[in-house]
């Protein structure tokens, strides 16, 4: 069972800085199924393009998607909108809820970065140290920081490398597995019936993202203080910010995506489209809304979640020892123009700029049949959240719905 992010909005906020123009506005109120959906709030600045929002998130038939729920605040205005199931034929509601994949990640950076300020774990002490004996000392040789698992600089292999691809109908069938973060570092690090893999490269010397750090990281916030990580980051994350349509996995069980939700499918070989809204899934894996990550990406930027000290993490890409933001593992993933092939993670978040100079930071995640991207400007005055129900299996590239939202968000 593999998740994985994309560098969704990020890619997406390249195209605006590229084309740079919407659409003309217009108006449209009400719902129905396959049709499109809004709430609008008041407007304190320019007033949003509500028409090129209705029509970013309009499902085109080689998006690869079931359907769209989308957040947008800019200057004071709100524009939440949804489109409806086109392969079910089922109402999106706007607060309908979605798998988020890695979004969760900026959750295990800020709990790690909690534990820091507490004196209760060092960024910059080692995987060797806190964790020992989890890396094998014949391959991996380098110590391996903390925050080098949290800003993909680990130089780690990648989750199950070296493992045969899955064939999607068994994807489709194995949804409902679960496995504890002991069982991916296992799996990953020695491997049944294969050699184990080893560093992709030496630690701090490039980026490359890398969920298999977060996996241990996770093992490490349940290492440190002793509880579940669902545990942790419902008392130190979702209560204080009031996240109460966000739910993380039961551990061993698999779980529905609570009603209303999103329908997120993959096709079979046979063509049949599977609603893959129950899954297993990671220690880590949780559902949310999107007014429930703009919560999130909200008491994160505005100091209710971390001290000053740890928060300049966030917004901290990592460089060498010459000053420059380190090197993108395949020198193309990350950025674009003059800076292209250089880091663009920090420690939990990824950066974009616009057109206007304004830069965003937020993540992107994937679970199966679900994409989703959560951005912010850091004095929050520009914000989105979107997440896609697919109805494919390819998640290459960045949704061409996300690229359309962030031209029609922030484009002007």
């Amino acid at each position: 069972m593999r998740r994985s992010s994309s560098v969704a909005l990020a890619a997406a906020m390249t195209a605006v800085a590229v084309v740079g123009t919407v659409a003309p506005a217009g108006a449209l109120t009400g719902a129905s199924t396959g049709r499109l959906a809004e709430v609008r709030s008041a407007a304190d600045g320019p007033a949003l393009n509500r028409a090129a929002l209705r029509e970013a998130i309009a499902v085109q038939p080689q998006d690869g998607a079931a359907g769209v729920v989308a957040e947008v605040h800019k200057d004071g205005q709100t524009w939440r909108g949804t489109s409806g199931d086109v392969v079910g034929g089922r109402r999106v509601e706007p607060g309908a809820h979605f798998r988020i994949g890695s979004i969760s990640k900026p959750m295990e950076a800020v709990i790690l970065l909690q534990l820091s300020a507490e004196g209760r774990v060092d960024l910059d002490g080692t995987v060797q140290h806190y964790l020992p004996g989890l890396l094998p000392e014949d391959r991996f040789t380098q110590p391996v920081t903390v925050r080098q698992l949290l800003d993909h600089t680990s130089g780690l292999p990648q989750d199950f490398e070296g493992a045969p691809d899955t064939p999607q109908d068994e994807t489709i069938d194995r949804r409902t597995d679960s496995m504890t973060f002991d069982q991916i570092i296992r799996a990953t690090l020695r491997p049944d019936g294969r050699p184990g893999p080893g560093p992709r490269f030496a630690p701090g010397t490039k980026q490359e993202y890398n969920s298999f750090g977060y996996r241990v990281a996770g093992k490490l916030i349940e290492e440190i203080t002793g509880h579940s990580f669902q545990q942790e980051v419902s008392t130190r994350i979702l209560k204080p910010l009031k996240m109460r349509n966000t739910a993380t996995a039961v551990p061993g069980r698999s779980t529905p995506v609570p009603r209303p939700y999103l329908p997120g499918y993959l096709p079979r070989t046979s063509g049949e489209m599977v609603d893959v809204n129950e899954q297993g899934g990671l220690p880590s894996s949780m559902t949310s809304t999107t007014a429930d990550l703009d919560r999130f990406i909200t008491g994160l930027f505005d100091g209710r979640l971390l001290r000053p000290q740890q928060a300049v993490e966030l917004f901290t890409v990592p460089r060498g020892a010459d000053g420059k933001p380190l090197p993108y593992a395949n020198g193309s993933n990350c950025n674009a123009g003059p800076a292209k092939g250089t880091a663009c993670f920090s420690v939990g978040l990824m950066y974009s700029p616009l057109p206007d100079g304004t830069v965003l930071w937020g993540k992107t995640g994937s679970d199966p049949g679900y994409r989703s991207g959560v951005f912010a400007s850091r004095d929050l005055t520009k914000r989105a959240v979107y997440a896609i129900g697919t109805s494919s299996s390819d998640t290459s590239g960045a949704p061409a719905v996300a690229q359309r939202l962030a031209l029609a968000a922030f484009a002007h």
